[in-house]
């Protein structure tokens, strides 16, 4: 199979991630790299023997898929560019500066039957994936995601910044219209919320507890899962996690029972999790941009396939934190 063409718009931190990532894959060709600083799009191009652009345009007819690592704010010139050209895209997150420029984003790409994959990274963390593979239904969803502040995304809030990857992965697993939102949060160190939490509730009765800070003293990244089939407690920083599945607990629940009719008997000495049947979560240490950008250029090459989150479910989380902001604006603290 020939090589496709990879280029990435954007020199900054997360362009040189997807540049290194690209540079290694073995379905990659990357070709170019765009940055409005010409400067830093010839450093980081050199440093993979590629081409170096100031203008996005210059891209067409060079290459067949892009990332756009660019701010969010110049998400929609950039993309449109490219669509219109029928070069897939994979636009970091969040798809765009607001859902009016996500939804527009969205048509172009099935006005021009082109792929085009958000960068919900998260979604492709060995943990979530692990996840996947059990179809669990949940009824409860409680995603914490803290971390010290770290001076960068200062032109938007923790709920564009953070919490976004917590509500793709909860509408991923809810799979449901949602029906009521209720928040708090407050800004500390400028003029964005800093510390968020919101609480989802979905049309088939699943609820979802978020909460995201960049004013933590420590990194926690968990989430942990109720449903009728499985209890699972999953950290996506420690890319580990356990799931406690109904069925082979029934006896356990049958034996306390039975001691408890017995009416006298002492469960001081019994260590609940020793009566539990836990499973360790097989998770693999695949790196997720790696998983990402694979999914994306498969997709790219092969019709049927698709990106690992595709641009509707890019909008669908922009919508929903959107909801939250607004939520926000009208909160009232006495």
């Amino acid at each position: 199979m020939d090589k496709i063409r990879t280029a990435v718009v954007g020199a900054g931190k997360m362009g040189r991630i997807h540049a290194k990532v690209y540079s290694q894959l073995p379905q990659s060709q990357l070709t170019a790299i765009v940055d409005v600083s010409m400067e830093k799009a010839q450093k980081l191009a050199a440093k993979y023997e590629c081409e170096a652009f100031d203008n996005v345009a210059q891209l067409i007819d060079k290459v067949d898929a892009v990332t756009i690592a660019a701010p969010t704010l110049c998400h929609l010139d950039i993309a449109k560019v490219l669509i219109r050209n029928n070069i897939a895209v994979l636009v970091e997150k969040p798809l765009a500066a607001n859902t009016e420029q996500g939804r527009e984003i969205v048509a172009l790409a099935d006005t021009y039957n082109t792929v085009v994959a958000v960068g919900h990274s998260e979604r492709c963390n060995p943990v979530v994936q692990a996840m996947k593979r059990l179809h669990i239904e949940p009824k409860f969803i409680e995603a914490i995601r803290v971390s010290p502040y770290s001076f960068r995304s200062t032109d938007i809030g923790v709920v564009l910044d953070m919490m976004i990857h917590d509500i793709d992965i909860i509408l991923a697993l809810a799979q449901s219209k949602i029906k009521k939102i209720d928040t708090a949060g407050v800004n500390v160190i400028g003029d964005f919320e800093d510390i968020c939490n919101a609480r989802i509730v979905f049309a088939n009765g699943c609820i979802a507890n978020v909460t995201a800070s960049r004013l933590a003293l420590a990194t926690t990244r968990k989430i942990r899962v109720f449903s009728r089939q499985a209890y699972l407690s999953l950290d996506f920083f420690k890319k580990d996690g356990i799931v406690i599945k109904t069925a082979p607990n029934v006896d356990v629940v049958k034996w306390i029972k039975e001691r408890q009719d017995e009416g006298d008997f002492d469960f001081s000495g019994i260590n609940w999790p020793d009566l539990l049947h836990i499973e360790h979560l097989d998770i693999d240490d695949r790196e997720p941009l790696r998983v990402e950008q694979e999914a994306f250029l498969n997709a790219v090459a092969e019709p049927t396939l698709r990106p690992e989150v595709t641009a509707e479910e890019g909008l669908a989380a922009l919508e929903c934190a959107e909801l939250i902001l607004e939520k926000l604006k009208g909160q009232k603290w006495e």
